[in-house]
């Protein structure tokens, strides 16, 4: 099932088990995830993108084997709010992946997400051949943590 908003995305999941967030690009797929809990997002891994069918299976690997309860895609929107291409092709790929999985998917707004895992890698010191290769799954943990964030500030406003 999508759901359009943190709030339905919330109301979907059982209140405890990890969730994943992902970082779709159109070479690579970065993943995270995060605790039971739900307060930590780290990133995983990064899957060298092949066709759907192919990165969709390595996916449910992923969440089979971590216990996944609930997706989380980052949606590429423009600086101003609006969605282009590759927001159109991540919403894609959320359809395309619900008919395989019964899991609650949802999208974070991942503007300057990649930015942001940039700056933390570059205050780490980590070399230009590093960064290239961990990139796309430290964006899927600030997207993953985005999301986190919001679902543990409505819990506190129940």
């Amino acid at each position: 099932m999508i759901c359009d908003t943190p709030e339905q995305f919330a109301q979907t999941l059982p209140d405890f088990g990890a969730l994943a967030g992902l970082d779709l690009g159109t070479v690579t797929i970065g993943v995270a995830v995060s605790d039971s809990m739900r307060s930590i997002a780290t990133p995983i891994s990064t899957i060298k993108r092949k066709k759907f069918g192919v990165d969709a299976a390595k996916l449910l690997e992923i969440t089979t084997a971590r216990l996944i309860k609930g997706i989380v895609l980052g949606l590429p929107m423009n600086m101003d709010g609006s969605e282009g291409p590759r927001c159109q092709a991540t919403r894609a790929f959320a359809r395309n992946l619900e008919r395989l999985t019964p899991l609650p998917i949802t999208f974070w707004d991942e503007r300057l997400s990649t930015v942001a895992a940039e700056r933390a890698l570059l205050e780490a010191d980590t070399s230009r051949k590093r960064r290239g290769e961990v990139i796309d799954h430290v964006a899927a943990g600030y997207i993953l943590q985005g999301l986190l964030d919001r679902l543990g500030h409505l819990k506190e406003s129940e």
